[in-house]
């Protein structure tokens, strides 16, 4: 997995690639946990991500909720085919913020 970074003013845009899943999950978390102080709004572009597992889900979901908590976003652009069906499976889709 790969992951890039951007903070402008109070949004962190968070580009991953590559597959997150429970080797990975922990170091995603850990990046992000690393700038989202301040923070109001999180994007992902999951445009390169080629799997995401239940590990990946859940730190989605984490910080989905902490954004939430401070009336903040958390929107994922560009999800590949099969990490939207993912989203669609689980009921992801029906609460996070998509844009294809």
């Amino acid at each position: 997995m790969e992951i890039k970074k951007e903070i402008k003013e109070d949004t962190l845009n968070v580009v991953v690639s590559g597959r997150l899943d429970t080797n990975t999950a922990p170091e995603l978390e850990s990046s992000i946990n690393d700038d989202i102080v301040g923070i109001n709004d999180l994007n992902f572009d999951f445009a390169k991500l080629d799997y995401i597992s239940s590990a990946g889900l859940r730190v989605i979901l984490k910080f989905h909720k902490q954004m939430t908590s401070v009336g903040g976003t958390l929107t994922i652009y560009h999800p590949t085919d099969e990490v939207l069906e993912v989203f669609d499976m689980t009921g992801f889709s029906t609460f996070l913020t998509i844009k294809e």
